[in-house]
C-alpha cells in the first residue's frame, strides 16, 4: 500500500464552484476558527455558522475542540477552548464569511503550551512606548504530494543554484500559480503582505509580511501561513516550512526578521541599532533556542556558515552581509538610521516567540 503522501486525492474544483456560488441567508455567515496545534508548527481549523456578520473577534463565541487529537490534551480531559483574537475576511468562501485566529486554553483556563501569543502580547504591551516594528520574510519550499520538490526531476536534480533567484521562465521557476494565488488571498483578507519573490533554490519561494507593530506581526504571519497551506491544498501540492528540506549544496529556508524601534527609525538611530546588536550578541544562545520549535536542532541543519547563513555557534553582525547573524542594510548605514535584520530565525519558527524575545532583549532587559 502506498503511503498517504504518495497518493493523489485531487478533486474537481469546477464541480465545487457550482455549490460555492449558492447564496446563503442574509442573517448567516460561516466563520472558520484557526489555531496553532501542539506541534507549535501545524495549524488546524474548523467552521461554524454564525447568525450575524461579526465586525470584531470579541463578538464571536468561544468554542472548543478535541485536544487529544492535536497533541494539546489527554483523551480523559480533552476539551481545549478556542478564544477568537483576530478577524480576517475569508478569501476562500468570499462574501460575508470570515476567518478568525484563535488562542488555545486548557480546561483550567490556562494557556496551552503552544499558545505563545499570550506572553508575546504581554511583552508587546510593556514595550508599547518603543513602538516596535517588524517585517518578516517567510521562506518555504513547494513539494509535490510525494514530498519531492515541485518541478524537480523525479530521479535527479536540477542544475546548480544561480539562475533561480527572482528568476522567470518555466525552466527556472516552479509553482508561481501557488505564489500568486496566496498573495491575492492575503491582500483580500487584510493581511499586511508586502511582497514575494522566487528564492535561490528552485521551488523555494519567499513572501514578506510587514511592517507590523507589536502583536500584529505574529497574527498576520500565522494566518498567512494558514492561507499558504490552504492555497497549496487547492493546487494539490505541499507548502513545506522545513529549514533544510534538501540536504547538500542547496540553500535552506529562514524567516529573517527585520526589526526597529521608534528611536532606530529617527535620524541618529544608528546608535540605538548598535545598542540593540550588543544586547542580541550577549543573548545569542537564548535566541538560537527560541528561533526554531526544537530549541536549535532544526536550525543546526541550516545555520552552517554556508549558503548565505552565519554559524549557529557564533554571533556576527555586518553591513550588507548576508553571512552574518545580524545584517544592517547598506542604505540604513549610509543614512544613519533605519532597522536591523536578524537572519537567524528558522522558516518554521514561531513569529510570536521570535518577536517576543527580540523585544524582551532589546527593550526590556
Amino acid at each position: 500500500m502506498l503511503p498517504l503522501s504518495a497518493t493523489s486525492a485531487a478533486t474537481n474544483k469546477t464541480v465545487l464552484d457550482r455549490f460555492m456560488g449558492l447564496p446563503i441567508p442574509d442573517d448567516k455567515c460561516q466563520v472558520m476558527y484557526v489555531w496553532i496545534d501542539g506541534t507549535a508548527e501545524g495549524l488546524r481549523s474548523k467552521t461554524r455558522t454564525i447568525d450575524f456578520v461579526p465586525k470584531t473577534p470579541s463578538e464571536l463565541p468561544e468554542w472548543n475542540f478535541d485536544g487529544s487529537s492535536t497533541e494539546q490534551a489527554e483523551g480523559s480531559n480533552s476539551d481545549v477552548y478556542l478564544r477568537p483574537v483576530t478577524l480576517y475576511a475569508d478569501p476562500f468562501r468570499l462574501g460575508k464569511n470570515k476567518i478568525v485566529l484563535c488562542e488555545t486554553y486548557k480546561h483550567n483556563k490556562l494557556p496551552t503550551e503552544t499558545n505563545r501569543r499570550k506572553s508575546c502580547l504581554e511583552v508587546m504591551t510593556q514595550a508599547k512606548d518603543f513602538h516596535p516594528w517588524f517585517g518578516m520574510e517567510q521562506e518555504y519550499t513547494i513539494l509535490d504530494v510525494d514530498n519531492h520538490p515541485f518541478g524537480w526531476p523525479k530521479n535527479g536534480y536540477p542544475g546548480p543554484q544561480g539562475p533561480y533567484y527572482c528568476g522567470v521562465g518555466a525552466n527556472k521557476v516552479f509553482g508561481r500559480d501557488v505564489v500568486e494565488a496566496h498573495y491575492r488571498a492575503c491582500l483580500y483578507s487584510g493581511i499586511k503582505i508586502s511582497g514575494t519573490n522566487a528564492e535561490v533554490m528552485p521551488a523555494q519561494w519567499e513572501f514578506q509580511v510587514g511592517p507590523c507593530e507589536g502583536i500584529e506581526m505574529g497574527d498576520d504571519l500565522w494566518m498567512a501561513r494558514y492561507f499558504l497551506h490552504r492555497v497549496a491544498e487547492d493546487f494539490n501540492v505541499v507548502a513545506c516550512l522545513d529549514p533544510k528540506p534538501i540536504p547538500g549544496d542547496w540553500n535552506g529556508a529562514g524567516m529573517h526578521c527585520n526589526y526597529s524601534t521608534e528611536n532606530m527609525r529617527k535620524p541618529g538611530g544608528m546608535e540605538y541599532i548598535e545598542r540593540a546588536i550588543e544586547k542580541l550578541s550577549s543573548n545569542h544562545v537564548a535566541h538560537i533556542r527560541a528561533y526554531d520549535p526544537h530549541e536549535g536542532k532544526d536550525n543546526a541543519r541550516r545555520l552552517t556558515g554556508l549558503h548565505e547563513t552565519s554559524s549557529i555557534h557564533d554571533f556576527s553582525a555586518g553591513i550588507a552581509n548576508r553571512g552574518a547573524s545580524i545584517r544592517i542594510p547598506r542604505g540604513c548605514a549610509e543614512e544613519g538610521f533605519g532597522y536591523l535584520e536578524d537572519r537567524r530565525p528558522s522558516s518554521n519558527a514561531d513569529p510570536y516567540v521570535v518577536s517576543e524575545i527580540i523585544v524582551s532583549t532589546t527593550c526590556l532587559s
